[in-house]
């Protein structure tokens, strides 16, 4: 295979390469490790290299799995891997060496995939940008100006540019449905207790958070959900049984399906243009396909459920930075994490058990709401975000008032912290570019435990509409 060929081949298709002795693991890795040297410097995806122990992992016996073979990398969030720190993309977290992986990184090399290092994140995930003082910023590989979003911007910016086809993400408000809209990928929010965050992790941000993959193509993404959804019996919440193999299951035609869409905000705000022209677009392409489409939005009011959210959220920031001051013996100040994350510790400290209660049952009201909704919708359609992927410093990690740190992308995410909210599953698909070359993104979602269903219907659309030959100009 010409190396020049490498981006063209998502994860499955790599390994494939590989189990027919066309390439090596050893040169899919060299050649990953290259571009990853050659593009870095002016994407800054990538925080922490371990460039060797991806090449000895390539030259030892490799276990027999789907991705055998294939590079890949770890967000710097969550993801504990031997030999690697985890930091969060704060300068209070102590560059510690990981002693054992995270049981996610075990079944990722168990499926064969070679991890290459650490990505770029915004200060304990809680921005939809990837711009920490830590690391700095990360940068879209469709326009440098631009956000790779957040916070698994350093992910889907490195797939997306390719340096590896798949990649560690997680998603607590829409980090991995936001980078992957914001860079042209597919990107799947799991349900909540799909995928285990053990052995050091249990009920991240009190069950909001989520971990998986951001990726070129569904199948991908069915492979990786295949690999990492096993039962682990120490977590708080277990998923709905899977309903067989993802990646089979997508083989199979997806049922007609009966789909909401919005094409506004759930507070009645309009979207930007560009946006509301890829959801109709996307709405028609579905009808096409015998699908029925009726434009109407769940009963969720953002006015409680926005607050509860971001209860849940300064609470579990101020619980962590009271763990990292144990752990450091710094108390948190502006020197050692920035002013957003500052004024959420001051807010977190502030909440009552009982205002944390009242957050957690407007959520849980949520999600019986959504189970109603979903007695007569398969599926939801929505936008990923509010607007085009958005420049680089339109937000101020320093002001220390959240509320005002936030005003300038309340209405640029919408609707992905909606799911974080309510445990269910949903798909951002990169079926659509606006006239300024950026990706434009939509969302589907579907009933707890619906993953079967979002993937066999973008396995669909992917066939209807591909976009796998699209593909950044990052020619030095």
């Amino acid at each position: 295979m010409a190396f020049a060929e490498y981006d063209r081949y998502d994860a499955l298709g790599l390994a494939a390469l590989i189990a027919k002795k066309k390439i090596s693991a050893r040169e899919a890795v060299e050649e990953a490790i290259a571009r990853a040297e050659r593009l870095n410097p002016k994407l800054n995806a990538i925080v922490f290299e371990a460039y060797d122990r991806a090449r000895d992992a390539a030259k030892a016996k490799l276990p027999k799995g789907p991705f055998t073979g294939v590079p890949t990398l770890l967000k710097d969030m969550r993801a504990g891997a031997t030999g690697m720190p985890t930091r969060s993309g704060s300068r209070f977290m102590p560059k510690i060496l990981a002693d054992h992986d995270s049981t996610l990184v075990a079944r990722y090399r168990a499926a064969g995939l070679i991890p290459l290092g650490k990505t770029n994140v915004p200060e304990f995930g809680i921005l939809p940008t990837t711009e920490s003082k830590l690391y700095g910023p990360a940068h879209n590989p469709w326009n440098l100006d631009h956000s790779t979003g957040g916070s698994s911007g350093g992910s889907a910016c490195a797939v997306a540019a390719g340096i590896v086809p798949i990649a560690h993400a997680t998603d607590g408000g829409g980090s991995i449905r936001i980078p992957a809209a914001c860079c042209g990928l597919v990107g799947l929010k799991v349900s909540r207790g799909r995928i285990t965050q053990g052995p050091d992790f249990a009920d991240s941000t009190s069950g909001l958070s989520v971990d998986n993959v951001v990726s070129k193509s569904v199948r991908d993404t069915a492979a990786a959900l295949d690999v990492s959804c096993a039962v682990d019996y120490g977590d708080p919440y277990t998923a709905p049984s899977p309903e067989g193999s993802y990646l089979e299951g997508i083989k199979r035609k997806s049922k007609r399906l009966r789909i909401a869409v919005s094409y506004k905000a759930l507070n009645g705000k309009d979207l930007h243009p560009d946006v509301v022209a890829a959801v109709k677009k996307t709405a028609k392409l579905c009808e096409s396909l015998g699908h029925i489409v009726e434009e109407k939005s769940p009963p969720l009011d953002s006015n409680i459920l926005t607050p509860a959210f971001m209860t849940l959220w300064a609470a579990n920031v101020a619980y962590g930075l009271e763990g990292l001051a144990r752990l450091t013996g710094k108390q948190p100040s502006m020197d050692v994490v920035e002013g957003l994350t500052l004024g959420l510790y001051e807010a977190g400290k502030r909440i009552t058990a009982i205002e944390l209660m009242a957050a957690k049952q407007s959520m849980d009201r949520a999600a019986r709401a959504m189970v109603q909704f979903h007695e007569t919708y398969d599926v939801w359609l929505n936008a990923t975000l509010g607007a085009p992927p958005i420049k680089l410093g339109v937000i101020n990690v320093d002001e220390q008032n959240p509320p005002i740190a936030f005003a300038p992308i309340l209405d640029y995410v919408p609707y992905t912290a909606m799911q974080n909210a309510t445990g269910q599953p949903a798909i951002q698909l990169p079926l659509h570019m606006n006239k300024a070359g950026l990706p434009i993104g939509v969302q589907f979602v579907a009933r707890y435990g619906g993953e079967m269903t979002l993937l066999k219907l973008a396995a669909e659309l992917e066939k209807a509409s591909p976009w796998a030959n699209r593909r950044p100009n990052l020619k030095d």
